[in-house]
């Protein structure tokens, strides 16, 4: 099984890079009628699977090339229940996605069925551009106990469904057998903590300083990084309403010192280096010997130099085991004219068989319970199923209604404290203000 090319799966991974700015979110709040937001706390009545008969044109909107095959094969499955139902997919790259959902959010014209990730849910689901599953769910035809629990959690607001998952990442410890052996250090295992990364790291750092490899590559992306030390520090991101910063808090703070501590010990290269060349690079290129890195690293991994000698671990254990869970779900446009017909292939997307269709075909890690065997045995020698296994402890990637604007925050203030030259307590302290800040507006 392919998962995605490094290219399509990698870039529609980069949260804090794609999300939409905080003038575009401006811009999609106003354009919101009154009206328009009828949706956002009470769906239609009741659902009724339509009859086979029924006839529409309709749109399914993503953002991936390279999953397309596999939703091709799933639409004509669907067609097989619906044979009038013709579903024209819709591709825009990531870098346009956004924009174009905005206009035709601003407008009431988005599509019938679209993809939406994490960050940009709750702006959607709030103006009432984004069909709850509410009736679906209650007549049996989409049963969210068919997802992680945290997946589901990402895509509820208020106590209401209304994403279906139709995909999920996790993060691991990848790591490079051959220069743990040089080094003559154990590779990691599942009991590995925090002590025993750190240990680690800077000794392969010291012993095969002078080939420039180092033993660990931080990585500044709260998604594979910090988050997950954040949740293992027992710390948050956002305090559980949402409405406020969870930086200020010792264990957060503790969870972002983990990062500074490696950078100082020369476990990892340093923020100007990581600046220069990216941390899955300082990684596929053999000049670190561990990288934290999600799933869909393992396209890039495989295609590299260094495949042979590649394995991956669960990530180490702060005071508790922690991973983030990220994945995009389909969802129905609320203001939509086809509404039932894009109901209908919303319930056959998240099926079983058609998740499973997707998963045997290298498409994702499909969100449905028991549809993963594919993905885990698609690398040969390497334990995959890491991935799988991490889902009983995956808290969710930490959004808001505008998650953007402390995005920004988080990439302009925490480089100062993890290269060192701003205190943490200090660095943390003005981040939780400036982030208040931005909550407070939502």
């Amino acid at each position: 099984m392919q998962i995605l090319s490094s290219g399509g799966r990698a870039t529609r991974r980069r949260l804090l890079l794609g999300f939409m700015g905080v003038l575009g979110t401006a811009a999609l709040v106003a354009g919101c009628s009154a009206n328009s937001g009828s949706s956002t706390t009470t769906a239609s009545s009741s659902y009724t699977a339509p009859d086979k008969n029924l006839s529409a044109n309709i749109t399914y909107a993503l953002w991936d090339q390279t999953q397309k095959k596999a939703i091709d094969a799933n639409i004509v499955e669907f067609n097989k229940a619906y044979p009038k139902i013709k579903v024209n997919v819709d591709v825009t790259p990531w870098t346009d996605y956004w924009t174009k959902l905005q206009t035709e959010a601003s407008s009431n014209t988005l599509p019938d069925l679209f993809w939406l990730n994490g960050p940009n849910f709750q702006l959607y689901a709030s103006n009432g551009k984004v069909e709850p599953i509410t009736s679906v769910v209650k007549a049996g035809a989409i049963d969210p106990a068919n997802y992680p629990k945290a997946l589901d959690a990402l895509y509820t607001l208020n106590g209401v469904e209304y994403g279906v998952p139709k995909d999920f990442d996790t993060i691991g410890l990848w790591y490079n057998k051959d220069l743990f052996q040089k080094a003559g250090v154990s590779v990691p295992t599942s009991s590995w903590t925090w002590a025993d990364f750190n240990t680690a790291a800077s000794t392969i750092s010291q012993k095969l300083s002078k080939d420039g490899i180092y033993g660990a590559v931080a990585g500044m992306d709260g998604q594979t990084t910090y988050y997950n030390t954040i949740f293992q520090a027992g710390g948050s991101v956002l305090a559980s309403d949402g409405k406020k910063s969870g930086y200020d808090s010792a264990a957060t703070q503790k969870g972002i010192q983990f990062w500074t501590d490696l950078i100082a010990s020369k476990g990892s290269p340093t923020m100007q280096q990581l600046t220069d060349t990216a941390a899955d690079q300082w990684f596929v290129s053999g000049k670190a010997a561990m990288y934290w890195g999600g799933d869909w690293a393992r396209s890039e991994i495989a295609a590299s130099p260094i495949a042979s000698s590649v394995n991956v671990a669960p990530l180490p254990a702060g005071e508790k085991k922690a991973t983030v869970i990220h994945g995009v779900s389909n969802v129905v446009a609320a203001a939509g004219k086809h509404k039932q017909a894009a109901q209908a292939l919303q319930v056959f997307l998240a099926s079983k068989k058609a998740q499973q269709q997707q998963g045997d075909m290298g498409a994702i890690i499909p969100a449905f319970n028991g549809t993963q065997a594919a993905f885990a045995k698609s690398l040969p020698g390497v334990d995959l199923q890491v991935f799988l296994d991490e889902l009983v402890y995956a808290q969710p990637l930490p959004t808001s209604k505008n998650t953007a604007a402390w995005n920004a925050f988080e990439a302009a203030l925490l480089p100062d404290a993890f290269s060192g030259s701003k205190p943490v307590a200090a660095t943390l302290k003005d981040l939780a203000t400036q982030m208040n800040g931005a909550l407070a507006k939502e």
